[in-house]
């Protein structure tokens, strides 16, 4: 894209509050704008991070404190935007600092250009509790969701729904930084259940339990775009997930532009009903049963592989946004299909092998080399670090595991009444449960992949 079709008189302010020095999508964002010309401001601990190492950051800016209210990182922001002097777009890049712009809007409105966000709508798609109601008021698939209202309703809901069950906190980010508690698990026990419900005062928001989908070849999707003031969406397409960090669920480690219409067609159907305006990142799970799509997650900003979706004339979420927002045309460019998305950590053979309808790479790029050679070194010293702690936790996993079994083994002979309280349906299925589950993945990568 020439860097004449963006107002490059207007900057560009990314925040972040997430702490991971891995997050290539932060990467991502700053060398799609900063190669249009666009000077880029970047919020967020980059300490032990490659991204403080690309040529296309204009300045770096500390972020607010782990776990900050919404309102220090509205201050943070404002702090920001007094040194830049001028009115900049501002892109959120976790959910965290998502959720804090849609709550400040009409304060920081003054010093920003941001999309016309209806109410707490960011909130409340990213609330994955309040997902489930919307999903059923729009007719977009879901899994089955209960909410429960005391231990001994979790603990039922788990029975009900068959085990194992998918337990997600609502609202991730509230998650206290250093705990051992995980935004989405599975649970192979009503007595799981019963104990991360006696949890959900340190969670900072309410356990839901969903139906697992077991994940398979070619059931992954995703859909990024940014619905622009007509509600129009831009600048993203249907992917699917072909590899994925840990194996079998996780981020997207390797991923395709592949057309796909039903996915395509939920995507801009809940947009449209929900009136949302800005950037999103969707995850859907194709029941390998009915062959029905459902919505796991609705993320209101960029995804970390929402490069993948550079079209012919060099359009993505985050341009569009750039140039939406500053009341630019849209270059009208053409999808690629086939078009890979590859994150050498993850995935290193794959980033090697050939790539007919073109790849990006999530850390390496020949105009901005530094952030992929500063990745390797800082992904050897954190892997290292990691692998003793990675045994010992495999090691308490399995114990943990027998002792589960034996324990759900003694619940079903003990199973009593005060425990079939049914909880809150939030979303009825529209297929029935999986009754097979991929032996082969662990707890931790089933999880992963909600």
């Amino acid at each position: 894209m020439s860097a004449s079709l963006l107002d490059t008189r207007v900057p560009a302010v990314l925040v972040r509050t997430d702490r991971n020095p891995f997050h290539h999508g932060t990467l991502g964002a700053v060398r799609s704008l900063g190669r249009a010309g666009v000077d880029v401001h970047l919020i967020a601990d980059v300490g032990g991070s490659p991204v403080r190492r690309s040529r296309f950051v204009r300045q770096l800016h500390p972020p607010p404190p782990p776990g900050a209210a919404p309102a220090d990182i509205a201050r943070a922001l404002l702090r920001v935007a007094a040194q830049i002097e001028r009115p900049a777009v501002l892109i959120a890049l976790d959910d965290a600092s998502a959720v804090a712009v849609a709550r400040a809007r009409t304060e920081l409105a003054p010093a920003y250009l941001l999309p016309q966000q209806p109410g707490e709508l960011a909130e409340r798609v990213a609330d994955k509790a309040e997902l489930a109601a919307m999903c059923a008021t729009a007719g977009i698939p879901h899994p089955l969701t209960l909410i429960p209202d005391s231990a001994a309703e979790a603990a039922a809901a788990a029975r009900r729904l068959g085990l194992p069950t998918v337990a997600k906190w609502s609202r991730p980010w509230l998650l206290p930084a250093g705990s051992d508690l995980r935004s989405t698990s599975v649970v192979r026990s009503a007595r799981q259940a019963r104990e991360l419900f006696l949890r959900t005062e340190e969670a900072g928001s309410r356990l839901l339990l969903q139906e697992f989908l077991p994940p398979g070849p070619d059931l992954d999707w995703f859909c990024h775009g940014y619905a622009d003031r007509t509600g129009t969406v831009r600048g993203g397409g249907p992917g699917r997930k072909l590899h994925a960090w840990p194996r079998g669920a996780g981020l997207t480690a390797v991923g395709h532009w592949t057309p796909n219409a039903p996915v395509q067609a939920l995507a801009e159907l809940l947009v449209g009903e929900l009136g949302y305006r800005g950037i999103f990142d969707l995850d859907f799970r194709r029941c390998a049963t009915t062959g029905a799509y459902h919505l796991l997650d609705f993320n209101p900003r960029p995804g970390a592989q929402f490069r993948l979706f550079s079209d012919t004339a060099g359009l993505d979420v985050v341009r569009a946004q750039h140039l939406d927002l500053t009341h630019r045309p849209m270059p009208e460019g053409a999808p690629r299909p086939g078009r890979a998305f590859v994150v050498e950590n993850y995935a290193p053979l794959s980033a090697l092998r050939p790539a007919p309808a073109g790849r990006e790479l999530a850390w390496h790029a020949p105009d901005d080399r530094a952030p992929g050679w500063t990745m390797w070194a800082l992904w050897a010293r954190h892997a290292t670090r990691r692998l003793p702690t990675g045994l010992r936790r495999l090691c308490e996993r399995t114990e943990r595991t027998e002792q589960t079994d034996l324990q759900e083994l003694h619940e079903l002979h003990e199973r009593d009444e005060r425990y079939e309280t049914p909880a809150r349906v939030v979303r009825q299925a529209t297929s029935p449960l999986p009754t097979e589950i991929d032996s082969s993945l662990t707890d931790d990568e089933k999880a992963n992949s909600y």
